[in-house]
C-alpha cells in the first residue's frame, strides 16, 4: 500500500471508530463489520465485497501499532488529500529533495526520528508519483494478497490436547478458466494505448508533476478486449476451499493462529497473504484451567474432612487417587502432577483439585445425637482472643 493511499483514506471511518479508539475497539469493530460483509452472508453482492475488503485493509494498519502510528502521523503532518491542489505557474518538475537540500546527508533534521530514517523526500516522491518513484516508467510490481481472519471454535478436550479440523473458506482467488489474466481462454491482454504499458500517468499541475495508476487499465499495464466469460475480466473469482489446520496442545481461549501464506492470493504474481483463525474454547462442565493448570472442585462430607480419606477423582486420561489428610479445611488444594496441559518440550501442567466441605442443612435423630455427642468429645475452637475483646467491649 502506498503512503498516497494512507492519505486518501480513513482507515477509522471504515471501521466507524474515532481516532483514539483502543485495540480492543478496532478489533470489536472490525469482527463486526466482516461478519455482516463476508461473501458468505452476502453471495453475490459486489457492496458488501467491496466494503468487506476495505474493512480487512483498515483492520489490517490499525491493528498493527507501528503501521497505525505511522498512518497518524502522516495523515497528521499532510492531511488528507494532501497536495491534490497544484500552485499556479509554470510546469517545471518538482523534485522533493530541493526542499531539503540545505541540510548536511539531504535529509530534514528529525526526519528518522518520525519516519525510521526513510526522510521526508523518500514521502514526497511517494505521493507525487502514486507510489512509484518520480520519472519512473515501471508498472506496478506485484503485490501481496489480503490476509484473511476467520474463527474456530473447539471442545475443551480438543484444545488441552491439541487437534487437526478441516476448515471450510470462501475467499477471492484466481480465475481458473483465464488464469488469471481476465482474457476469453484463447486470447490474450495487450499493452495499454492509454499508458503504453507502463501503468502510470504523468501530468503536469502548476508547479508539480504528479504520476498515477492508469484509469483505463486500473494501473496494470494491459487491457482485455474479449473478457473471460467466468471472471467477467477481472482475473478473480470467489473460491470454495479447504485447509487442515493443525492447533497444538493447549490452545488457549482467544488466541490467533497465524498460517503463512494461506490468505487471498497476491496480485500480478505477488504473494499471497496469510491466514489468521481465531480461536474460541467451549468451557468444560466439569474442569476449568489456570495457564498450564486443570482445576477440578471436588465435595466432601465432614467424616472425610475430619478423618481423611482416600479421593477418587477423574482427569483427561484416567482416573487417579488423592490422599485427604485427616483435618482438611474446606478449600485447601491437592495436587495431581503431571495430570493438565501438555507442554511442548513433552511436561505437562498439574490437576489442581481443590475439595469443597459440604454441610448438611438439617440433621436430625441419630445422626444429630451422634453429633451432639462428638461436640461434646471434641475440644473448643480457640476464641480466647475473641473472648477478650468481647470483655474488655463489655
Amino acid at each position: 500500500m502506498s503512503s498516497k493511499d494512507w492519505l486518501e483514506k480513513d482507515f477509522y471511518a471504515v471501521l466507524g471508530v474515532n481516532r483514539s479508539a483502543s485495540p480492543d475497539e478496532i478489533k470489536k469493530a472490525y469482527r463486526k463489520l466482516a461478519r455482516d460483509l463476508h461473501p458468505d452472508r452476502n453471495p453475490g453482492n459486489k457492496e458488501a465485497e467491496e466494503k468487506f475488503k476495505a474493512a480487512s485493509e483498515a483492520y489490517d494498519v490499525l491493528a498493527d501499532d507501528k503501521k497505525r502510528k505511522e498512518y497518524d502521523e502522516m495523515r497528521s503532518l499532510f492531511g488528507s488529500g494532501a497536495f491534490r491542489r497544484g500552485a499556479r505557474g509554470g510546469g517545471t518538475q518538482f523534485d522533493p529533495s530541493d526542499l531539503f537540500g540545505g541540510f548536511s546527508g539531504g535529509a530534514a533534521p528529525g526526519a528518522d526520528r518520525r519516519f525510521g530514517g526513510s526522510g521526508f523526500s523518500d514521502i514526497f516522491s511517494s505521493i507525487f508519483s502514486g507510489g512509484q518513484p518520480p520519472g519512473s516508467t515501471a508498472r506496478r510490481g506485484p503485490q501481496r494478497g489480503r490476509d484473511v481472519e476467520t474463527e474456530v471454535t473447539l471442545d475443551f478436550v480438543q484444545a488441552v490436547r491439541g487437534t487437526t479440523l478441516p476448515l471450510t473458506l470462501r475467499t477471492p482467488g484466481a480465475c481458473d478458466t483465464c488464469r488469471g489474466n481476465g482474457a476469453k481462454p484463447g486470447t490474450t491482454p495487450r499493452a495499454c494505448p492509454k499508458c503504453h504499458g507502463t501503468g502510470l500517468i504523468s501530468s503536469n499541475q502548476g508547479s508539480f508533476s504528479f504520476s498515477e495508476p492508469c484509469r483505463d487499465c486500473q494501473g496494470s499495464g494491459s487491457v482485455v478486449d474479449e473478457k473471460c466469460p467466468e471472471c467477467r475480466g477481472t482475473g478473480g473469482v470467489t473460491k470454495t476451499r479447504s485447509i487442515n489446520v493443525r492447533f497444538p496442545a493447549g490452545v488457549a481461549d482467544g488466541q490467533r493462529i497465524r498460517l503463512s501464506g494461506r490468505g487471498e492470493p497476491g496480485d500480478r504474481g505477488g504473494p499471497a497473504g496469510d491466514l489468521y483463525v481465531q480461536v474460541k474454547v467451549r468451557p468444560d462442565d466439569l474442569f476449568g484451567r489456570s495457564g498450564d493448570d486443570l482445576t477440578l472442585t471436588v465435595p466432601i462430607t465432614i467424616v472425610e474432612a475430619v478423618l481423611g480419606t482416600d479421593l477418587k477423582v477423574p482427569t483427561l486420561d484416567g482416573p487417579v487417587t488423592l490422599r485427604v489428610p485427616p483435618g482438611t479445611p474446606s478449600g485447601r488444594k491437592l495436587r495431581a502432577r503431571g495430570k493438565g496441559v501438555a507442554r511442548k518440550e513433552g511436561q505437562a501442567g498439574d490437576l489442581i483439585v481443590t475439595v469443597d466441605v459440604q454441610i448438611p442443612a438439617t440433621v436430625t435423630g441419630e445422626a444429630r445425637d451422634a453429633l451432639e455427642k462428638f461436640g461434646k468429645l471434641t475440644p473448643p475452637p480457640a476464641r480466647e482472643r475473641l473472648e477478650a475483646r468481647l470483655r474488655r467491649a463489655d
